[in-house]
């Protein structure tokens, strides 16, 4: 009887708690599911059972790369760096009151559509943001009323344009609202133009942008930005508008090269920019908007 106990597997006391190693491979299969690994839990003498929760968001895809145990991505260099923030980015798009936004988009959607097209941008910028795997929040920093009505539906933050002094002045007011809620937060600054962004290629590029204090994405032109990010506790220093691209460049961020982000890159400021972003396929607020018979891509 002795040695028959002595070789007897051990029983685990009520509520151990053991790790529970989650193999990347097992859930590659399964597209846009991101793993939240638990714990194996003994309650009582019960057979152990894995808690690991698969967590699926709107309009994910398949991952590209593998995970650590607690959701991260690997960055796309291989480096096996932590990219992604653990408690997730917050990203501050900025949105001009819309009677003023989208001006060079009058020759080709009048200035009655104007509005109502800048608006549909945004919205669905911030629910493909929001449907992004790598973001926690999105704050949107505007003084116009009925585009924060409606973007807050879709939950984002609504943060008031106190400053009024432009774009950078909004952007640098949205961060600091941001991290007074969450110091240390890893933030990043995004067009509210992006109407084909898509959630996995923003995936990507801050997954890229986490291996860096602050790094930026050149827009579809090759001039400007679509976004800028900041590790926590990095000041994000935003100089958009006109050559932001070397702008950013020169003030020591490191410029993201990534391919096949095409949709985080096509900002649209004129019918051009809109025919190229209708290319590579609008969500459903600009889709809308965009009635049968509106010739784009001529100005």
């Amino acid at each position: 009887m002795a040695a028959a106990r002595r070789y007897q597997k051990p029983i685990l006391r009520r509520n151990t708690r053991i790790p529970f190693l989650v193999d990347d491979r097992a859930f590659a299969r399964w597209p846009g599911v991101k793993c939240r690994p638990r714990h194996l839990v003994c309650r009582g003498h019960r057979t152990l059972r894995a808690r690991a929760r698969p967590a699926v968001r709107s309009g994910a895809g398949p991952q590209w790369g593998p995970m650590h145990m607690d959701g991260e991505l690997d960055t796309p260099t291989g480096t096996g760096s932590r990219a992604t923030p653990l408690a997730g980015w917050s990203l501050v798009i900025p949105l001009k009151p819309l009677v003023l936004a989208k001006s060079r988009l009058a020759p080709t959607a009048g200035d009655s559509l104007r509005p109502r097209l800048a608006l549909a941008f945004a919205q669905d910028t911030v629910a493909a943001a929001l449907a992004c795997p790598a973001v926690r929040d999105v704050a949107v920093v505007t003084d116009d009323h009925t585009a924060g009505g409606a973007l807050a539906a879709l939950g984002a933050r609504i943060v008031p344009d106190v400053p009024g002094g432009g774009l950078n002045a909004a952007l640098s007011h949205g961060v600091l609202a941001v991290r007074q809620g969450r110091p240390g937060a890893a933030v990043a600054a995004l067009n509210a133009d992006l109407p084909a962004l898509r959630p996995l290629e923003l995936a990507r590029v801050l997954a890229y942008a986490g291996g860096f204090p602050r790094a930026f994405l050149a827009d579809a032109a090759g001039i400007g930005t679509t976004l800028l990010s900041a590790a926590g506790g990095v000041e994000l220093r935003p100089g958009f508008g006109g050559s932001s691209r070397s702008r950013h460049s020169a003030s020591g961020a490191v410029e993201i090269p990534l391919d096949g982000v095409d949709s985080v890159r096509q900002d649209v400021d004129t019918g051009i920019d809109l025919a190229a972003a209708l290319a590579l396929g609008v969500g459903p607020c600009t889709a809308a908007r965009l009635e049968p018979g509106i010739p784009v891509g001529d100005h």
